[in-house]
């Protein structure tokens, strides 16, 4: 679902996130309830360094809103086209293209098909990691079965969607070999840069046409462009029954170690600069302008109670461990004497007021104490 995306804060903790707000009205007019319940649903499954991740879920009046990791540094198709000639060198290609890979094995692992991967779903984080976003056409495949329906965005797309073909996870690997060319070439194999086409041209090149492959590349982005983007699935990099760990056996990926990038270990080839902003000026996008002719009522109920279930425990034990609240339950003594937090006789000094006093006092509940609503800007 389409959303308002603000900086937000905690204002326990003081850790910041984004939030994704969802109109309400908006979402009524256009039917996108299941729309909206399904992606919140699929992050709270994924836990991942390389896909964004819910923390909490409230509500205000007039939207539902999304508390996700904090992205600052832009998406991929920003930094493709606005940062120089467009596309990037191989090793920062490389790195971004191993983290996706990592990024759809857990989403794999789940069995959740991602169906949108595109340079402007790619987020980067301050420190230049990248992060999978937008998971609102993501699907949970049950066990043995596989899904059906053209989903996705033109151009992207791999040619078993186009067909009406039953798949499971195959798209996605189509969608990292759209993204790896993308990268190096800048532009997209089936599509030029602000080329006017009609669109059932480009799913005809999709279908048809081979890519073609500048000097660029080298062979080995070649290659895996070449396997990621096989027309028929049973022979794409990916698709063999060893999935992920199949694309991270390509020499492209030799000097990677797949084992400290997912431990967080490696430094990305670009740090995104603190003071820059990555993104354009937006004035006035019309598809927030005020939603008439819907009204609201108690039959919308039961959707939001599905939706606003607070915070997510994985997220919010991290947050806890970041801003070491937890050491506020963690006061023992060694003798039989009460701890200093418990003993409220007047000779003992008052304790430090903390976390949790802070929480309660201000009545903050998961609801909509955390963030920022339309009487409370958000503290940057």
């Amino acid at each position: 679902m389409v959303g308002k995306v603000c900086a937000c804060q905690v204002r326990a903790t003081g850790k910041m996130y984004a939030c994704k707000k969802l109109e309400k009205k908006r979402i009524k007019k256009r039917k996108g309830e299941s729309m909206a319940l399904n992606e919140k649903r699929i992050l709270e499954k994924v836990n991942s360094r390389f896909v964004v991740s819910l923390s909490y879920t409230y509500e205000t009046k007039d939207a539902l809103c999304l508390v996700l990791t904090i992205m600052n540094g832009g998406d991929l198709k920003f930094h493709i086209y606005n940062m120089g000639n467009p596309g990037f060198d191989e090793e920062r290609a490389v790195f971004y293209a191993a983290e996706l890979c990592c990024g759809l094995e857990d989403l794999h692992r789940e069995r959740i098909v991602y169906r949108d991967l595109k340079p402007e779903n790619i987020l980067l984080d301050d420190r230049g990691h990248i992060r999978i976003s937008d998971l609102g056409l993501a699907v949970q495949i049950p066990e043995r079965e596989t899904v059906r329906g053209r989903v996705g965005t033109v151009g992207y797309m791999a040619p078993e969607i186009l067909n009406n073909e039953s798949y499971t996870f195959s798209p996605d690997w189509w969608g990292l070999g759209c993204l790896i060319y993308e990268m190096i070439q800048g532009q997209s194999p089936f599509r030029k840069r602000k080329e006017k086409i009609k669109l059932n041209e480009i799913d005809r090149r999709v279908k048809e046409d081979q890519e073609v492959y500048s000097d660029k590349f080298s062979e080995e982005t070649k290659s895996i462009c070449r396997m990621l983007l096989a027309k028929d699935p049973k022979e794409r990099l990916g698709c063999t029954g060893d999935g992920a760990a199949a694309v991270k056996q390509h020499p492209i990926f030799k000097n990677i170690n797949f084992k400290r990038l997912e431990a967080n270990m490696l430094e990305p080839p670009f740090l995104p600069d603190p003071r820059a902003v990555y993104c354009k000026d937006v004035l006035d996008i019309e598809q927030f302008s005020t939603v008439k002719g819907v009204n609201l009522d108690n039959t919308d109920d039961d959707f939001y109670s599905k939706f606003v279930t607070g915070c997510v425990s994985i997220p919010w034990q991290n947050e806890m461990i970041e801003t070491e609240c937890f050491q506020e339950l963690n006061i023992y003594e060694t003798d039989v004497t009460l701890s200093t937090d418990l003993d409220t006789s007047k000779d003992t000094p008052r304790p430090k007021r903390g976390f949790f006093h802070r929480l309660f006092r201000r009545g903050v509940c998961f609801k909509s104490g955390y963030i920022d609503d339309e009487e409370e800007s958000s503290r940057l």
